[in-house]
């Protein structure tokens, strides 16, 4: 028999459970706020460590009019700086991923620093008189990793890095993530309010209309939501009988990932770590969603498909089942988020009820209201 679904969550009062006015995605002074509030506060997904294999290996990362240089420095840890001269403020480093052979050069005036972002050499300053090396090493960033998952923190006083992912160590931890290596990387630009795609990625009420692949394997009312908090919003769906894993056919020549139960075999998890970090875990395969908003009705986002080093040793590995099967999923999203965007900004446009099954996109927009609302002090001394 066909299992029955019951919409069995907590009733919501429609008063109280209506989308954001229109300014939330549309204003660029509120965007700027929320940048302020939430992205230069919080910790963001920045990337992989195994992008950093050697000493001198970086990346940057752009968020709003931060561009942050993420590196391996010369004792193989993790550090990241704003990417900015402290000569002239010159931009250090312009492209957006290589190796910088020992030292970080300002193309300008030749200001060098150190990996460990310690100046080493200022030309021509010998008779400034005060002129310390020392005082001007470049500005760091926090960093933090987490199962081989970079993390940047723009904030002087962050939250602690362990308070942000909070139950989240424990509960993925089969998963063993920092094993997983990455496979296919695919970027995205959407004419999309960043708050829009989460939203979008939140719920499934839409995918029998919208994502007939994904409702054929994984049935949009099974699985359930876990109660979101500060920085976590996420729930998982079952496979349907029958299917394996989320790929074109539903099925794969794969192995699950070892360290799995029984349980998480049939299931596939589906988290936000606010505000930036989207996590898909798959009985076989890992898939991340990395977004940078870039202007109130723009963001891009980096996909990535990470598998089990011991099936991509093998010689008929061929990740293109969940490539593709992602790929169509993704661009049917993109198209979503774009549509609500256009008719969000449209005039015709005014704030509409929630669902009570779309519990997480109520989290999601008092999220943002409480950030707003915050205090300077509350963002700092935590």
């Amino acid at each position: 028999m066909p299992t029955t679904y019951i919409n069995a969550r907590p009733t919501v009062d429609v008063a109280e459970a209506t989308t954001l006015p229109q300014e939330f995605y549309t204003d660029p002074d509120l965007f700027r706020r929320e940048m302020e509030t939430i992205h230069f506060d919080m910790w963001l997904a920045a990337g992989r460590a195994e992008q950093l294999k050697q000493p001198g290996d970086f990346f940057v990362c752009e968020v709003a009019n931060a561009s942050v240089v993420v590196l391996r420095d010369d004792s193989s840890s993790i550090r990241a700086f704003h990417n900015t001269c402290r000569h002239r403020g010159t931009l250090l480093c312009a492209v957006d991923h290589g190796n910088l052979a020992g030292r970080i050069q300002c193309p300008y005036h030749a200001w060098t620093y150190r990996l460990d972002g310690t100046l080493a050499n200022a030309p021509h300053m010998e008779k400034v008189e005060g002129f310390r090396e020392s005082q001007y090493s470049l500005r760091a960033v926090h960093t933090a990793t987490w199962d081989g998952h970079i993390f940047i923190n723009l904030s002087p006083n962050p939250m602690r890095f362990e308070e942000h992912l909070a139950r989240l160590v424990e509960k993925f931890r089969p998963w063993r993530m920092e094993e997983l290596r990455l496979v296919e990387r695919r970027t995205y630009s959407l004419a999309a309010n960043w708050k829009l795609i989460i939203q979008n990625y939140s719920e499934c009420l839409h995918c029998p209309i919208a994502h007939p692949q994904l409702q054929k394997n994984s049935h949009y009312m099974s699985g359930d939501n876990e109660a979101p908090s500060a920085t976590i919003l996420g729930g998982r769906m079952d496979l349907r009988d029958g299917v394996t894993t989320l790929t074109m056919s539903g099925r794969t020549t794969r192995n699950c990932l070892p360290g799995l139960t029984e349980e998480d075999r049939r299931r596939v998890y589906y988290y936000c770590l606010l505000p930036n970090f989207l996590l898909n875990l798959h009985p076989d395969y890992m898939l991340t969603f990395t977004m940078w908003p870039r202007a109130v009705d723009r963001t891009d986002i980096v996909c990535e498909w990470h598998f089990h080093p011991d099936e991509i040793a093998k010689s008929g590995f061929d990740p293109k089942d969940a490539i593709e099967f992602w790929e169509i999923t993704n661009r049917q999203d993109w198209e979503l988020s774009e549509r609500a965007q256009k008719g969000i900004a449209s005039k015709g446009y005014q704030p509409g009820p929630y669902s009570n099954r779309e519990e997480l996109l109520i989290a999601l927009d008092q999220f943002v209201l409480d950030r707003l609302n915050r205090r300077p002090a509350e963002s700092q001394g935590r």
